[in-house]
């Protein structure tokens, strides 16, 4: 039984004391839902606060970016020994924003997956098409090669922790929603995709989110289908109360 995780990807929103205030409304909204996995992802300079705000709680914290390297000179980067060092849980890798404008690739999400999963960190790797992809009928194609190389060389016996985040670009903060059975089509394949890169055991309890303009209202056609298991939110995730009760429908 794979269980739901609803994960909120705040991009570059929210300074430490919105995050903490955000925290302490939305906390109430969700004290007795246990039947989904929780996950917040502030910026860099909320994860202190956040942390410290959701401690002792189910919601869990995420990064959403990292280099792979351990440490180095890397300006401006922060690698998975500092996200270990503040208990984050979650990591994101290779969400389309960070691929479209810091020209992170397939190689580079592939880097830091193996990095993430050596830090026992929970890897919410991102894939997903162009509308140009979506309409020449490329879907499958783009869906494979991120996917091929992404998990390439990854060890089947350490991806447990792997989460895969499909995320329609043409559908991300565009108000256009991928259809449930454009959706459920889509997971349905990268499912394939991961029982024959990795193995049809890792395949059947590995979780597929759906990401792309999911809100409140459409959450349950979504979650609600047998290869998606949860959803990675954006715009929707800002609010307490909106967040809080796309989860709430995300269950029925």
């Amino acid at each position: 039984m794979r269980k739901p995780l609803i994960a909120a990807n705040w991009k570059m929103y929210k300074i430490p004391a919105e995050a903490t205030a955000f925290i302490g409304a939305f906390l109430p909204l969700v004290a007795s839902q246990e039947k989904t996995e929780i996950v917040l992802c502030p910026s860099m300079t909320s994860l202190a606060v956040s942390l410290e705000a959701t401690k002792g709680t189910q919601v869990h914290i995420g990064a959403q970016t990292m280099d792979w390297h351990d440490n180095g000179a890397f300006t401006g980067e922060t690698s998975p020994v500092m996200l270990n060092a503040i208990d984050v849980t979650h990591v994101l890798i290779g969400h389309s924003e960070r691929r479209q404008y810091f020209n992170e690739t397939d190689e580079t999400v592939n880097h830091k997956l193996k990095a993430a999963l050596a830090h026992k960190l929970v890897p919410i790797v991102c894939v997903g098409e162009h509308k140009a992809d979506r309409e020449s009928g490329r879907t499958n194609d783009v869906l494979k090669k991120q996917l091929t190389v992404g998990l390439q060389g990854i060890d089947p016996a350490a991806a447990a922790p792997l989460v895969i985040a499909y995320e329609p670009v043409w559908a991300i903060g565009t108000g256009l929603t991928a259809t449930p059975q454009i959706a459920e089509d889509a997971h349905k394949f990268i499912r394939a995709q991961i029982a024959e890169i990795l193995s049809p055991a890792i395949a059947a309890s590995t979780r597929i989110l759906y990401g792309g303009s999911v809100k409140p209202d459409n959450a349950a056609s979504l979650c609600c289908l047998e290869n998606i298991d949860g959803a990675l939110v954006g715009g929707a995730s800002l609010d307490p109360t909106s967040f809080a009760q796309l989860i709430a429908n995300s269950s029925i």
